[in-house]
């Protein structure tokens, strides 16, 4: 078998065999943590992009060897998450400002 590229899409299987985790663990944090949202195809099959899989490892390495609860995580990666969405807001804003003072 020929080995995937770095950058290739992998499937829920390969993702589970890469991490250790079973395929309805990866389901499971699917619903609970919206930030990790494979591309889905027909009959439902998952594709992790590559940033897909690096969120899977750190999922893993947050709850099952730091201990972190499903809460927590989210609460991490919400607070992790909120300088960017101000960040982001803020150049809407500024850009929204700069066009109508255009007009």
């Amino acid at each position: 078998m020929i080995p995937k590229a770095e950058g290739a899409f992998r499937t829920i299987g390969e993702v589970s065999a890469l991490t250790g985790l079973p395929a309805h663990v990866l389901r499971y944090w699917e619903t609970r943590f919206p930030q990790l949202r494979p591309l889905t195809r027909a009959g439902n099959r998952r594709y992790y992009r590559p940033e897909d899989v690096t969120l899977v490892q750190r999922l893993d390495a947050l709850m099952n060897r730091e201990g972190y609860t499903v809460r927590g995580v989210q609460q991490l990666l919400a607070r992790e998450a909120a300088p960017i969405q101000e960040e982001a807001l803020r150049t809407i804003r500024d850009r929204l400002a700069h066009a109508l003072a255009k007009d």
